[in-house]
């Protein structure tokens, strides 16, 4: 039993280190633990234990949950997973009796976000949300009416809304399918069939991705009122976009692709030169008009990199092709002249790595203590994006030079106008809430 219930009734105080640890451990999932553990001889070499590239499969490696795994004569062969902070998309075989039956793509939701945009329309989720589903496939001839509704059903076993698309709910011609399954089966059902998803999905292993989203029912549940589509709550990627180098001017709005879905990329690797993206350029990028800085002169030139109009660029690596809460990763150029805006960041973080130049950064004053310790204010105070003036810290960077901001924190970047080369540095960003 976990010992923080017990502190409950007792008022007692939970002890640390690795006694409270072993108390907390579950028995069952012990045993499965440490029989994976014996028989896999990778399991404890140090660079398994830092970077897990053997680890022990949870549930969905197993197959243990999945819908029709209630009856015994249905078993799942996993064949990819991949992952966003708040769902999971997987792809399967699906065997009858031992023997081939179907595709099919599994989708696990645990809507947090959306939870928070029902409740700020005054009402909860129920058991049931919508998922919008856009399937991408490298047969350009299975890649067609591959859009559509389904609906998915909260599973206490799994703790997420989940539905199974199979490629066909057909049994073979000499078998049938276990009543214990059956009632899972059909339209608008745990496990359903999309026919428009049916050539897709006969070849899985092409299936190339799955853009997502999220919505509440269109019934407000238990009082029966219909939800007008203009007030649902959506969970679309916090309305997602992505940046494509598609114009040269700086700001240019066509560089700004609206998806408002999430993306699952079921390719396994990208081998990329940073160098051949062509860089977006930003002018007065996360700065004010009252800013200092901010340039108010003659427009600049298209395609030009200009520290004398405050012009910098961003090379957008990857975006919405990585997993978990990753929003980009990316390669800002900033030229002599040019500042990156200091400006603040809630409910994510952002990492810089210097790369090539020198220059200034700016962190929030109270941010760091070790820079406080050492690094002078900047006066007058800096305009802060979206905030106002804000005290902050001046540093020297160089390559090599590492900038983690947490949530609240605060960052800029100069190079100074002096300079004779590129500042660079790579970013990584990601949701934290």
């Amino acid at each position: 039993m976990d010992p923080r219930l017990l502190a409950i009734e007792q008022d007692e105080v939970i002890r640390a280190g690795a006694a409270a640890a072993a108390e907390r451990q579950d028995a069952q999932e012990s045993a499965l633990f440490n029989k994976a553990a014996r028989t896999n001889v990778h399991f404890d070499a140090p660079w398994n234990k830092i970077f897990k590239i053997v680890f022990f499969p949870d549930r969905i490696y197993h197959a243990q949950y999945l819908n029709a795994t209630r009856s015994p004569r249905y078993q799942y062969n996993v064949l990819e997973v991949r992952g966003r902070a708040d769902f999971i998309v997987l792809k399967a075989e699906v065997y009858l009796d031992g023997k081939f039956l179907c595709n099919a793509l599994r989708i696990e939701y645990r809507a947090g976000r959306l939870a928070e945009q029902v409740r700020e329309r005054g009402r909860f989720l129920s058991d049931e949300v919508l998922a919008w589903v856009e399937l991408t496939h490298a047969d350009p001839a299975a890649a067609t009416g591959l859009k559509r509704y389904v609906k998915m059903f909260y599973d206490i076993y799994v703790g997420a809304y989940q539905v199974e698309i199979w490629e066909t709910l057909e049994p073979p011609p000499t078998s049938s399918h276990s009543f214990k399954v059956l009632d899972q089966m059909g339209l608008h059902k745990q496990i359903t069939a999309v026919p428009g998803f049916r050539r897709a999905l006969k070849d899985l292993r092409r299936l190339t991705g799955v853009q997502v989203s999220f919505r509440e029912t269109n019934i407000d549940r238990p009082f029966n009122y219909q939800i007008k589509p203009n007030n649902a709550g959506w969970d679309n990627d916090y309305f997602r976009s992505h940046q494509e180098p598609n114009r040269p001017e700086p700001n240019s709005p066509n560089n700004t692709i609206d998806d408002q879905l999430y993306l699952v990329n079921f390719q396994r690797g990208f081998v990329l030169d940073a160098e051949a993206i062509p860089p977006v350029l930003y002018q007065n990028a996360m700065m004010e008009p009252s800013s200092s800085d901010y340039f108010t002169g003659p427009p600049p030139q298209s395609g030009k990199l200009d520290g004398d109009k405050n012009v910098m660029g961003m090379r957008w690596i990857i975006q919405r092709e990585l997993g978990g809460t990753i929003v980009y990763f990316h390669q800002v150029i900033v030229p002599p002249g040019a500042v990156e805006g200091t400006h603040q960041h809630i409910g994510s973080e952002e990492l810089y790595y210097f790369i090539e130049g020198e220059g200034i950064a700016y962190v929030g004053d109270g941010d760091d203590p070790a820079v406080d310790a050492v690094y002078p204010l900047v006066d007058p105070t800096p305009d802060i994006y979206g905030l106002g003036p804000k005290p902050c810290r001046e540093i020297p960077v160089r390559p090599g030079i590492t900038i983690f901001t947490k949530s609240g924190g605060m960052h800029g970047v100069r190079n100074p106008k002096g300079n004779a080369g590129l500042l660079k540095f790579v970013a990584f960003g990601y949701h934290t809430s």
